[in-house]
């Protein structure tokens, strides 16, 4: 008899982050009286990073230490912040992904051995 795979993944959302690479896209020319990212990238790159970081930081100390909700959260406040740091630099998702494709190309151990020293 035919096995029947199981779904472990509830309903996946059509949202996807090119969307919200689209959204902070058009929030960047809102004013900052009524755009949060707007007075993220107002401050510039530098301090688009630092909130990176400190979102990053509050990932980390979840995945550590506190429930799956609170894990996803924080997961998408560092994508957000990503993407709005990835702006700020005037760096599209496409070539994030670009890079990605041509490193799945190889193992992980291989690609990483690869790339040069810093």
């Amino acid at each position: 008899p035919a096995r029947r795979k199981r779904c472990y993944f509830k309903a996946m959302s059509k949202f996807t982050l090119a969307d919200l690479e689209h959204r902070i896209v058009d929030r960047a020319t809102a004013s900052p009286e009524v755009s949060y990212t707007r007075k993220l990238l107002d401050k510039g790159p530098a301090q688009c990073a630092k909130k990176f970081g400190e979102e990053a930081i509050e990932a980390v100390l979840a995945v550590a230490a506190e429930d799956r909700d609170r894990v996803i959260g924080e997961s998408a406040d560092v994508l957000y912040h990503l993407l709005v740091m990835l702006h700020a630099r005037g760096i599209k998702l496409a070539e994030v992904e670009a890079l990605l494709e041509t490193r799945t190309k190889k193992s992980g151990l291989e690609e990483k051995a690869s790339r040069p020293s810093h």
